[in-house]
């Protein structure tokens, strides 16, 4: 079926977030998801209730109305009793907030978020949820920018979107005609980790399966890290510094590697290896190039864990022997790992040729869940030893000398991860990951 608006089934709605909407309030904004509008206030009190005097701890609290004129037929004002609604969706508010916060740093202080709806086409939560977590930032940024704490308490990110099943299509981001016939309807608010915080899902015209469950969960998994691109540039130089790193499992069970990776990409993400991330399974490197197994193990992670993983495929490349050991880096001489063997072999099969230039070769790549995976090469190009020199490093390290006149296993790990095959191609990636995550 055509949607409403002409969008694809992923495709969110456009959103916009202008902050400080409000002066008088400690952080604001106005979230626009399609025709959906909605004001955003963080207003901070010294004190909190009294279950939390004498604690410590702060408290992040939500209230939520919809303005009389927000829908075409006007909404009489909430009165001292709540509607249901409102209620259910300030609690939701509430409790997601939350989760961002280290009510420890917060001290004992309340920060109330209140959303009013200025005009609704579906998805009034999910864009509170979501810009209200900007005017949190922003009041969080002001307390710090006036002394008033000393250790940032924002520990998460937190968005949140729509989605459902309309005429047996999985959709995202439902405005309210999608939302009013929708057979499912579905919440997701979660956090920079890909971890959910809240999921609320209802098969109202008819129950969903499971394979429908990963799609909506995959388009909600896209959609969030869109808005949360958006949060993060509607808070660039307001606020941004105080947001955690976005999280990124890499599929490799080698810890130098995942320390090599963690030093590159400098604090940009917090990067975790596949098991701690839940994957334990063995992955089949079939591809008969790097930037094909790269992929294949990417996606065989992120399939699983529904979390952005990065991976990658590198090896040694040697001109004289046509591009070996290539994809086979890793098993040249048969059993997987074994560097002393791996490296005999080699020099065995390079005992008097001339031609000694190689490359170390690294294919890096972004599997995105519900996204296409992204792939990026890096070379760095050398003269292979005819014996062993350095003691650090691994692979084919001791034999691989660059052009400084060191062998990888004779440089620092600075020196190594500034030149190296792996830094090339995650100067690459680094863009990518600015643009997707």
């Amino acid at each position: 079926m055509a949607r409403y608006d002409q969008r694809l089934n992923h495709q969110p709605r456009p959103c916009n977030i202008t902050t400080n909407f409000m002066e008088t309030a400690d952080g604001s904004c106005l979230i626009s998801t399609g025709r959906t509008r909605v004001i955003c206030t963080a207003s901070v009190e010294e004190g909190v209730p009294p279950f939390l005097r004498g604690t410590g701890r702060g408290w992040v609290t939500a209230e939520y109305a919809m303005l009389p004129a927000s829908t075409g037929r006007r909404k009489q004002r909430d009165g001292i009793k709540k509607d249901g609604r409102s209620v259910e969706i300030q609690r939701l508010i509430g409790r997601s907030l939350r989760q961002a916060v280290d009510m420890n740093r917060l001290g004992e202080r309340t920060i109330t978020l209140d959303c009013d709806v200025l005009q609704a086409d579906g998805g009034t939560r999910t864009a509170s949820i979501t810009g209200a977590y900007v005017a949190l930032v922003l009041a969080v940024n002001k307390l710090m920018r006036d002394g008033l704490l000393e250790e940032n308490p924002i520990i998460g990110q937190v968005a949140a979107i729509s989605a459902g099943i309309v005429e047996d299509q999985p959709m995202l981001d439902l405005c309210y005609v999608e939302d009013s016939a929708a057979q499912t309807d579905m919440n997701l608010v979660m956090n920079q980790r890909g971890e959910f915080i809240e999921l609320q899902g209802t098969g109202e015209g008819r129950a969903f399966t499971n394979l429908e469950l990963n799609s909506i969960l995959d388009m909600g998994r896209a959609g969030i890290r869109g808005l949360m691109r958006i949060q993060r540039e509607a808070l660039k130089g307001q606020g941004d510094w105080l947001l955690p790193a976005r999280r990124i499992v890499v599929a490799t069970g080698n810890a130098h590697k995942l320390q090599e990776l963690s030093d590159i990409f400098g604090g940009m993400v917090e990067l975790i290896s596949m098991k701690d991330a839940g994957f334990t399974g063995d992955i089949e490197e079939n591809g008969d190039s790097f930037e094909a197994n790269a992929a294949i193990k990417a996606e065989a992670v992120a399939r699983l864990t529904g979390l952005p993983t990065l991976a990658d495929d590198s090896g040694l490349s040697v001109d004289a022997l046509g591009g070996a050991p290539g994809v086979y880096s890793a098993r040249y001489a048969g059993t997987h790992g074994d560097d002393n063997a791996n490296n005999d072999l080699l020099l065995q099969n390079m005992a008097g040729v001339e031609n000694r230039t190689c490359r170390f070769v690294c294919a890096m790549a972004l599997a995105l869940p519900g996204e296409q995976t992204h792939v990026v090469r890096g070379e760095c190009v050398g003269e292979l030893l005819s014996e062993r020199s350095g003691q650090g490093g691994f692979g084919y390290d001791p034999l691989f000398r660059y052009r400084s006149g060191k062998t990888f296993a004779q440089m620092t790990e600075k020196e190594k991860n500034a030149v190296s095959h792996r830094a090339a191609a995650s100067v690459k990636m680094r863009e990518i990951i600015a643009g997707v995550l």
